[in-house]
């Protein structure tokens, strides 16, 4: 039995951009679980986050000529094209309406456990650790990483300027970076 291939983030990249069907393939194998993820911490709904993942691929698929290695990883760019495409799914009409037909549908049983969610995925203890920052800079990266907020929409939602947010949550990324290199 031939072992699985494993290719560098350079191999991969330079695969991709020549449209390589078994790069596609390994992106998919070696990333689909943690693009998920992401969506789930957004999404309740099952059907709702495979549709969001598919079409995440898609897109990374199409739009592959505009990854720039210089601005980041792969892996970074890949996360937040599906982070925007989750956050446009959410936001689109189509979305809202069908989110308000069903609920209008089922409201007898649309029950949730209020303990399932992105605490599910909270393996390395990040909550834990993001509990150890002072309260504004915790403020900003719940909103950001686990509500899915903007920097502008944190900024209107919590009433201070754009560069406040940017400065606290850049500040707290250092914060969290010092604990978790420290642990």
């Amino acid at each position: 039995m031939q072992a699985p291939q494993k290719y560098t983030e350079e191999e991969l990249v330079l695969m991709l951009s020549a449209q390589s069907q078994p790069a596609f393939s390994y992106l998919y194998d070696n990333y689909a679980a943690a693009l998920n993820g992401v969506i789930f911490r957004m999404v309740d709904d099952i059907q709702l986050r495979e549709d969001i993942l598919q079409e995440a691929f898609i897109r990374i698929w199409n739009n592959f000529k505009q990854y720039d290695s210089s601005r980041g990883r792969l892996f970074t760019w890949m996360v937040n094209l599906t982070r925007n495409l989750t956050i446009d799914t959410l936001r689109s009409k189509g979305y809202k309406k069908q989110k308000k037909i069903s609920h209008n549908e089922n409201s007898v049983s649309s029950y949730q456990d209020k303990n399932f969610g992105a605490e599910q995925f909270d393996s390395i203890g990040l909550r834990k650790q993001i509990s150890t920052l002072k309260p504004d800079q915790k403020a900003i990266i719940d909103l950001a990483y686990f509500g899915g907020y903007t920097q502008d929409e944190i900024s209107k939602e919590m009433g201070i300027p754009l560069g406040t947010v940017k400065t606290r949550m850049r500040t707290a990324i250092i914060e969290l970076r010092k604990i978790l290199e420290h642990k």
